[in-house]
């Protein structure tokens, strides 16, 4: 039998598979109100907070938002990229940018304890459409 905490965080990670693009916590509430009207958004907090613990969640720093991992093959941080025009997320998996990353911050006596990188621009699809128009 799975616990509520457990339930909420399946929940959670369908609505943003569903949607594909970044989501804010409330906009997961939103979606998620419709069925539990009393649902609290310290509770979407922690589904995101479990989610994005166990692999199963980014969260874009830069966005203030969530978006549902795209692979479950990688234990590595992803580097993501993000299309300011139509707010794609394409996730990329770089162990010798991170391994350089770690060397660089090891030179000067800092310890990382996590990665986060983030890259905007646009995406192909909305450059193609810019070089056609």
């Amino acid at each position: 039998m799975k616990k509520r905490g457990e339930i909420m965080q399946a929940e959670v990670l369908a609505i943003l598979r569903r949607r594909g693009t970044p989501m804010s916590a409330y906009e997961v509430l939103g979606q998620l109100r419709d069925d539990n009207p009393q649902l609290a958004p310290p509770t979407i907090y922690r589904a995101l907070a479990a989610l994005t613990e166990r692999g199963g969640v980014h969260r874009l720093e830069s966005l203030n938002a969530f978006i549902a991992c795209k692979s479950d093959s990688h234990r590595d941080a992803s580097i993501l990229s993000i299309c300011d025009d139509c707010g794609e997320v394409e996730e990329f998996v770089s162990p010798d940018l991170l391994k350089a990353l770690s060397s660089i911050a090891g030179q000067s006596g800092f310890a990382p304890t996590r990665h986060v990188i983030e890259v905007h621009g646009q995406c192909a699809s909305c450059g193609s459409a810019r070089d056609q128009a």
